[in-house]
């Protein structure tokens, strides 16, 4: 058996890759939860969460913290405190390492039923480089490190695509209200539902967390505290830890005409990338939605009032359609951008203090709006090229792509009778 593992004889090309990632990917997750994870960091977003929580458990006041200083405030509204009261029953650390590890493991399931909704087994060479890529992430590494629900958001974003996908409009609707009742962070995926007809989702997912918060109402000491005290800070702009357009522009006092500009240009562009995906891409399901639920995420992160980098993990199902043919981040702009927002390289430096400086707190902005334009631009000129050689009829899709690649090694994501009758033959 030793033999075989050191000299495993002829292998195929995919087989290279895996037998390379597998122990890169498994040693870096070794890496990230022991080195980085467990110690923890000085930014800390579980503490105020667990005091909240405790309070709220005890019936005492939750909304009280001094919210002028630099330090991680708890936001969430008086539903989402009920929904995650149970992890304060817990003492503080054994409930930030239990936290920790459901949202480990909350991200490898996304990641599993991500790879299987584009048609990928573990036994794919795509699995390894995927999962070293989440482990590697700034978005993955620091929600762990702070101790932050991201990785079940993150779960939460992929269960919501693929039960909508399938067509399970109701568990669609439960899966994204239940998370809009926490932090409505996912909000802007209400889109797709709405504009593929799906309508008991959108109530859903709507009347969720209302009726979430009139339940928590009786049991929480100051819920309408929130509503005064909290709320209006969650939706002001702040000039620290925010890589939204409006926040880098409050921290280096850019003039607020300025901003706006380059806020509603980038605006424009996401409505025109909206508009030619569903004018022409709708048909292609898994791509359309994982597609559109990138922009929207992305342009939620950047044009908001507030962008935390560790968003980014919300992005993976728009990265992960490069292996699709008609994918728009088969570039190197793309990935340029891809890395500015996902890499957990910090880009200060010795040398050149300042200059490190602003690369490493304007990286995100830029990777966000760079990834916004590409997507615009490719689809733009796909459209124009269509119209010139009079093919709009059949897609925008030019001719030569190349094909899915890695090739699937199982069925991908099933489409329903009802999905396919659903969807519109795109006219030209």
């Amino acid at each position: 058996m030793l033999r075989r593992l050191l000299d495993p004889g002829e292998l195929s090309p995919g087989g290279v890759v895996q037998l390379i990632m597998w122990p890169l990917a498994l040693v870096t997750v070794a890496d990230m939860v022991y080195s980085k994870a467990l110690p923890g960091h000085h930014t800390n977003d579980f503490t105020p969460v667990y005091t909240a929580l405790a309070a709220f458990l005890r019936h005492e006041p939750v909304y009280t913290a001094n919210l002028s200083s630099v330090d991680p405030h708890y936001l969430y509204p008086p539903g989402g405190t009920m929904l995650l009261a149970a992890m304060a029953l817990f003492d503080e650390a054994t409930g930030r390492t239990v936290f920790l590890f459901l949202n480990l493991f909350a991200a490898i399931l996304a990641m599993h039923l991500l790879l299987r909704m584009f048609g990928y087994s573990w036994r794919s060479p795509l699995a390894p480089v995927a999962y070293f890529a989440l482990f590697l992430s700034e978005a993955l590494v620091n929600t762990l490190t702070f101790g932050n629900v991201n990785g079940l958001f993150f779960l939460a974003e992929v269960g919501f695509l693929m039960l909508l996908l399938q067509r399970r409009d109701v568990a669609a609707g439960v899966v994204l209200g239940l998370t809009i009742a926490i932090k409505p962070i996912l909000a802007p995926l209400l889109l797709l539902p709405a504009v593929r007809r799906q309508w008991s989702t959108v109530v859903i997912a709507v009347v969720l967390p209302i009726a979430a918060t009139g339940i928590a109402w009786p049991f929480a000491a100051d819920p309408g505290r929130y509503f005064v005290h909290n709320l209006p800070y969650s939706l002001s702009v702040r000039d620290y830890y925010n890589s939204s357009l409006s926040g880098f522009g409050v921290y280096y006092d850019i003039p607020a005409g300025a901003i706006l500009s380059a806020r509603a240009l980038l605006a424009g562009m996401v409505a025109v990338s909206l508009w030619l995906l569903w004018r022409y891409y709708r048909d292609q399901e898994l791509f359309f939605a994982t597609t559109v639920a990138g922009v929207l995420l992305t342009a939620e992160f950047v044009l908001s009032s507030l962008g935390q980098q560790y968003y980014s993990m919300f992005l993976f199902p728009l990265l992960l359609t490069v292996v699709q043919r008609s994918s728009l981040v088969r570039n190197w702009p793309a990935w340029l951008a891809i890395f500015g927002f996902a890499s957990y390289e910090t880009w200060l430096l010795f040398r050149w203090p300042a200059f490190g400086r602003d690369l490493e707190y304007s990286r995100a902005t830029f990777g966000w709006s760079l990834l916004l334009i590409v997507v615009c631009c490719v689809l733009a000129d796909r459209y124009l090229r269509a119209r010139r050689e009079r093919r709009l009829a059949a897609g925008i899709d030019p001719p030569e792509l190349a094909p899915d690649f890695p090739g699937p090694d199982r069925a991908p994501l099933p489409v329903t009778r009802q999905n396919v009758s659903s969807v519109p033959v795109v006219g030209p």
